[in-house]
């Protein structure tokens, strides 16, 4: 079992392409408690990463920058109980660097009560510590500091749609007050709502527990934290979700629009959940469309 462990850990080194890993943090990491790292990566089909409690920024450059220097944090999906780091990771990091854009992979901390002091609040902790690292590394890496966005894919869109929600909320040390508003949000069939009728009910559990206060789940219903403030979004969602309902992204949309925030919303009628770069449904591919999305918006 070791051996097979170790394969698949050296297959995702490889699958990085040996890219640069640094440290989320410099030192004692917030909000977490003194126990062993017991992470595992292991392949079921699809490449996952668990029980994460010592997260890290995985940096993908492009071989040839877009001018505007743009750079997204990719958050992965897997319900805050894995990372799906593959498909929803290295796999959308690499697209991105065909379009002159830098990626970054978070790989946050998995929300635990044996490793977390106050489990509801420590991937938001790590998009916010992530968003201000680019930020304050954004010369070192050839970043425009105003062009950092954040993707999600399922509960990663959660956690993306919470760092440009909830930004204000500054749940981590900040003494350089570095914004830690992201300027846009891609968010692929995104978890956003822990309302009783559109949540996914797995995520909302992982996070915040299965009898969460009515103020928590208002907390972290995202469509209810939407303001004129809000940093455009790009949502990509299909219609036959069986796991995180259609309506998430649509509630989403209809809360930019109320604020005045203008995006752009994909809606496939078919594809299911999890499908990562590629909706089998269909001869589409998202990517392009957010290509062009973002030459619209000037990120690229």
């Amino acid at each position: 079992m070791k051996s097979f462990y170790l394969f698949i850990s050296l297959l995702f080194v490889v699958s990085t392409k040996a890219q640069e890993v640094v440290p989320l943090y410099n030192g004692k990491i917030l909000n977490s408690k003194p126990v062993p790292d017991k992470e595992q990566t292991f392949n079921d089909g699809i490449l996952i990463i668990s029980k994460v409690s010592v997260p890290t920024l995985t940096l993908y450059k492009p071989k040839k920058q877009s001018p505007k220097k743009t750079a997204v944090i990719i958050c992965p999906g897997g319900g805050y109980e894995f990372l799906a780091a593959g498909h929803e990771g290295s796999d959308v990091a690499t697209a991105l660097n065909d379009m002159g854009v830098t990626a970054i992979i978070l790989k946050y901390r998995l929300p635990s009560d044996s490793t977390m002091i106050d489990k509801t609040i420590g991937p938001l902790q790590d998009l916010q510590q992530a968003v201000k690292t680019v930020r304050e590394k954004a010369k070192e890496w050839d970043i425009d500091p105003n062009n950092i966005g954040v993707m999600g894919f399922s509960a990663g869109g959660h956690l993306a749609a919470s760092g440009v929600t909830q930004y204000k909320r500054e749940l981590i040390d900040n003494p350089k007050h570095t914004s830690l508003r992201p300027d846009f949000s891609i968010l692929l069939y995104p978890v956003i709502s822990f309302t009783d009728s559109l949540t996914h009910m797995g995520s909302r559990n992982n996070l915040i527990g299965k009898n969460p206060s009515e103020e928590l789940i208002k907390q972290y219903s995202n469509e209810l934290q939407v303001t004129p403030d809000t940093p455009p979004a790009f949502l990509v969602h299909s219609a036959d979700d069986g796991a995180v309902p259609i309506q998430n992204s649509i509630a989403y949309y209809e809360a930019l629009l109320k604020n005045g925030v203008y995006g752009e919303m994909l809606l496939y009628p078919q594809g299911e959940h999890g499908f990562g770069l590629n909706n089998k449904s269909t001869d589409d591919k998202w990517i392009d469309n957010l290509k062009n999305w973002m030459k619209t918006m000037k990120f690229l």
